[in-house]
């Protein structure tokens, strides 16, 4: 090196001085995010075949019953149960056979009258009158005229049918905005009939590799080179992210070549550069980024260990949007996890996905790590369980390794303003890229649509919610035993009038939810309940033969309304229960049943009338050692955000 390039090398290294006005983390992605327009790039729609691994750009809700109809399960007979009381081998039921045959895709033209049956495939439709469905191998076809078949052993109502919306109701929300699609979701949508989704457009990254030092994998070694490993990773952790990497290759120490490749990568949703941020004779990225403005650079330095050399910028497009700009360090470990930093959560957005979850576990550092005050420095550590509990091991590699990353567990941070963390000591460790995370909140219980609604928002939000629907006195047992965050409930206690509040054990708390009316549903014009009131009405059809109702399953707070209502009554149909308000109405609208009790807004879904029965408090008990828990308080202020009280009003609740 000649004494002028000597000279050259010092002025460069003095006059970048002024773009390291270094940041604190926080203020660094402040800074970047503020000009940034971070909304998905657009959306389209594509078939089926090519949805896989897409993000979809909508909530998905059914406009239809899965399964369609009430299933039959087995090849056999539709039977109605009360008919087979008493069947045994030595004692079996004669019923006379209808004149069809129920195969798959056939429609019912007969019902099953008392005293008959009638053959039935795997996947049949079940005829009216029928509430049971009889293996064929518990039967033989009985000789003579007319043909019958012998039941030789009882059945329960309900007994192998898949009832009409009892996979799948309508008006449920079966996926979500946000949500990256799989196989499994695929066949859901096949499955409500769906031969195209609305997906966001992947955003597209340019990646861009910097340095006379850098060569392409798959080239003979250089001296003094070393392979592009950057270029390949970010790609990949771009595809992994949703979004459309766009290799641009490897630009040399040449500005009039490094300024056409970024003017090239400013052509898609981002840019992305690697090498060529601190200060030395080989940098000319941060020239060329500087370049940029409105507003251009925003920040040229990190307090932070790994990454301090980081450059964030901002380039508007000719739509006025803010497109990022970012240069990240050159060596693997400090770009990578300054990628998952600051890059990673920006193209989310653009992707049109939630935040990432974020998984920290408590670990024990096994020996003394000294730091460099004034830089918060987070520590890559390898976890290993021990006989007390997970150490966390330092992973001795520096920032220009290329496996540090990818073999650590997580990382650890010590605060800038500590010289030190001392062995023996506790340290949440954030967990990086293992495995699915757990459920930030279970829910347990009661099934509603208004709780589907608030489920919507705090998944869009990036909380991951797991809701099984048992019904209200299983929701009670699943929170006393502690299995549950939250147990939605609508129990009355008949003595004091009091809604739930009653039924808590000691150890629970009640977070006041919201109102909905209870009524009895039927189809239009059907005289038997039109001009009548809720309860006169329910009374009057228990009493008629001829008028069939569906029932609400044991242990929810609908069935124990219901059988208040009905006293000692046990109309046609009592016994045949349905797990949901949908599966309730899809009966009544089909015309399987002609009344069951459900909530209004899903009478409204399915244009049933409604007659009023009560109006009941929907709430929600929590196992007070779950109350503090953040997912918890997050589903708290959900509840009681302006935002979500307008939503519950739109689809027929009150707070």
């Amino acid at each position: 090196m000649s004494g002028q390039d000597v000279r050259r090398f010092v002025e460069q290294a003095a006059r970048q001085q002024q773009f390291l006005d270094v940041a604190s983390r926080e203020d660094a992605i402040r800074r970047f995010h503020d000009h940034l327009d971070l909304t998905p790039r657009g959306e389209e729609t594509v078939t089926l075949d090519r949805a896989v691994g897409r993000v979809l750009a909508a909530d998905v809700v059914a406009t239809v019953d899965v399964p369609g109809f009430d299933r039959s399960g087995v090849d056999g007979f539709a039977v109605r149960a009360a008919d087979t009381v008493g069947a045994r081998e030595d004692a079996p039921v004669r019923l006379t056979l209808n004149a069809e045959v129920l195969a798959a895709g056939t429609v019912p033209a007969l019902a099953v009258a008392p005293g008959t049956a009638t053959v039935i495939a795997t996947g049949g439709m079940v005829p009216r009158g029928a509430d049971a469905v009889v293996m064929v191998e518990q039967t033989e076809v009985a000789d003579g005229e007319p043909l019958a078949v012998e039941i030789r052993k009882p059945a329960v109502p309900g007994q192998f049918i898949a009832a009409a919306g009892s996979d799948i109701g309508r008006g449920e929300t079966v996926l979500r905005r946000g949500q990256v699609l799989t196989a499994r979701d695929i066949g859901v949508l096949a499955a409500i009939g769906r031969a195209e989704v609305a997906v966001t457009r992947r955003p597209r990254v340019a990646i861009l590799s910097t340095g006379n030092e850098i060569q392409a994998p798959g080239t003979p070694p250089r001296a003094a080179a070393v392979y592009d490993s950057n270029g390949a990773i970010l790609a990949a952790a771009v595809a992994e992210l949703g979004a459309e990497p766009v290799a641009l290759g490897i630009a040399p120490d040449d500005e009039d070549a490094l300024s056409a490749a970024v003017a090239a990568g400013l052509e898609c949703d981002a840019l992305l550069l690697s090498g060529g941020t601190s200060k030395g004779a080989g940098d000319l990225t941060h020239r060329v980024v500087s370049r940029l403005a409105d507003p251009g650079v925003l920040v040229h330095g990190v307090a932070l260990k790994p990454g301090k050399p980081l450059c964030l910028a901002c380039h508007k497009d000719k739509e006025g949007r803010g497109k990022p700009v970012v240069v990240l360090p050159g060596f693997p470990t400090s770009a990578m996890f300054t990628f998952h930093e600051f890059v990673a959560p920006v193209i989310r957005l653009l992707a049109g996905m939630p935040p990432a979850a974020v998984t920290t576990v408590d670990a024990t550092l096994p020996l003394r790590l000294t730091s460099e005050r004034g830089r918060t420095e987070y520590v890559m550590v390898s976890l290993v369980e021990g006989t007390k509990g997970t150490a966390a091991y330092p992973i001795a590699k520096g920032s220009g390794a290329v496996t540090a990353f990818g073999h650590a567990d997580g990382f650890l941070t010590i605060d800038a303003q500590a010289e030190a963390a001392e062995a023996n000591t506790t340290h949440p460790v954030r967990l990086i890229g293992r495995g699915i995370h757990p459920a930030d909140l279970i829910v347990i219980g009661s099934h509603c649509t208004g709780l589907d609604a608030i489920v919507g928002l705090l998944v869009a939000e990036g909380v991951m919610v797991k809701a099984l629907n048992v019904g209200s006195m299983g929701g009670m047992a699943a929170a006393r035993r502690g299995e549950c965050d939250i147990a939605p409930v609508h129990l009355l206690d008949y003595v004091t009038g009091e809604y739930n509040r009653p039924f808590l054990a000691p150890g629970m708390t009640l977070v006041p939810g919201y109102r909905r009316m209870q009524g009895v549903v039927f189809r239009p014009g059907d005289a038997r309940f039109e001009e009548h009131s809720g309860d006169v009405a329910a009374v009057a059809a228990a009493g008629d033969p001829a008028c069939i109702m569906i029932n609400r399953n044991a242990g929810s707070g609908t069935r124990i309304l219901t059988d208040r209502l009905l006293g000692a009554a046990r109309p046609e149909g009592y016994w045949t229960q349905a797990k949901t308000h949908n599966a309730v109405a899809a009966a009544v609208s089909q015309g399987r049943a002609d009344w069951g009790v459900a909530i209004e807004p899903v009478a409204r879904l399915y244009g049933l009338g409604f007659l009023p029965l009560q109006e009941e408090h929907y709430d929600f008990v929590i196992p007070a050692a779950r109350r503090d828990r953040p997912a918890v308080q997050r589903f708290i202020a959900t509840l009681d955000a302006p935002a979500t009280v307008a939503r519950l009003s739109d689809i027929g609740f009150s707070r």
